[in-house]
């Protein structure tokens, strides 16, 4: 999955430091982040790229590369902050799906550097470069979010002994936030649940999933998304693993459940515009090597998802 990335290991507790001239810079503008070309890979601008030195917080380490988050919220994407020698340009992806097979995406050619969106990342780097950017945008997303406090309206300003924000009125901290959803792989013998979500850009085949709520376990979200999204049952909810998954600030918690009763769908077309079943066999090949979802379909497809090595 997308956090897979050792040997390299990411180091995410916060210390205060200052970048150097080789660290890396995350700039966002809004859901895109500033890539550059670098031989035949994207990567990250470093600090010697950029035409002035923006604000930085540290985020974390991969090994011994730093990342640091450029605190200039509103940048220009036209108006791209690297130095004279590097062009702009950003080329937009297309891709169309065919029935429980794999995506066939167009790889753009990119010049000297550019803005690419960030649900494109994956597609277009190396895992350890898509896992930095899902989560140097968790944390900007959250730094872009606390510029001033709920409770007084003061401004907000970063602690330097850990990651929080702090009101500089009131003195209220503000932690990064994570979501906690689950991922449901809904079975019945050798069908599996599939669907597409309703008025969202992803539409690839995927799992039941939400949110959970405030005072129910992982387990009891899996109920009840089932039964608000499909109107199914289930029984037998066993975990199978977990993800970061930084573009929604998500902390993705995996499950299979078998069908309990009645397989006949009812469908919530507020949040899915597709649920049906599929057999064993046609999703041979799923996994694309970055999502749980993905993953778990993979897992079913070769009848582990009960094992209990697992």
């Amino acid at each position: 999955m997308i956090q897979d990335i050792a040997p390299k290991v990411l180091h995410n507790q916060y210390v205060y430091k200052e970048p150097k001239e080789t660290d890396y810079i995350a700039v966002f503008s809004e859901n895109y982040i500033l890539l550059k070309q670098c031989g035949k890979s994207l990567e990250f601008p470093m600090l010697k790229d950029l035409q002035t030195a923006p604000v930085c917080e540290y985020l974390f380490s991969v090994d011994d590369d730093c990342y640091f988050l450029a605190m200039d919220f509103e940048i220009d994407r036209e108006n791209i902050p690297l130095c004279s020698n590097h062009k702009s340009g950003y080329n937009e992806t297309g891709y169309e799906e065919t029935r429980y097979e794999e995506l066939e995406y167009n790889k753009s050619e990119y010049k000297e550097a550019g803005f690419m969106k960030i649900s494109d990342v994956r597609f277009h780097t190396d895992r350890e470069t898509s896992f930095a950017a899902y989560t140097a945008y968790h944390l900007y997303q959250w730094y872009k979010g606390s510029r001033f406090c709920g409770s007084c309206g003061g401004r907000m300003k970063p602690d330097r002994k850990e990651r929080m924000m702090y009101c500089a009125q009131c003195g209220r901290p503000v932690y990064p936030r994570i979501s906690p959803a689950v991922i449901v792989a809904v079975t019945d013998g050798d069908r599996i649940l599939l669907s597409k979500y309703a008025n969202r850009e992803y539409k690839r085949y995927a799992l039941i999933a939400g949110f959970v709520e405030a005072g129910e376990t992982a387990e009891e979200a899996v109920q009840r998304e089932v039964m608000e999204e499909v109107g199914l049952r289930v029984k037998n909810i066993r975990y199978y693993k977990s993800q970061p998954w930084g573009i929604d600030a998500n902390l993705l918690l995996g499950y299979f459940a078998q069908l309990d009763g009645s397989d006949v769908i009812h469908l919530d077309r507020s949040e899915l515009a597709v649920a049906e079943w599929a057999d064993r066999a046609a999703l041979a090949g799923m996994d694309d090597g970055f999502s749980l979802t993905r993953e778990m379909m993979q897992v079913f497809s070769a009848g582990l998802a009960f094992d209990p090595k697992l």
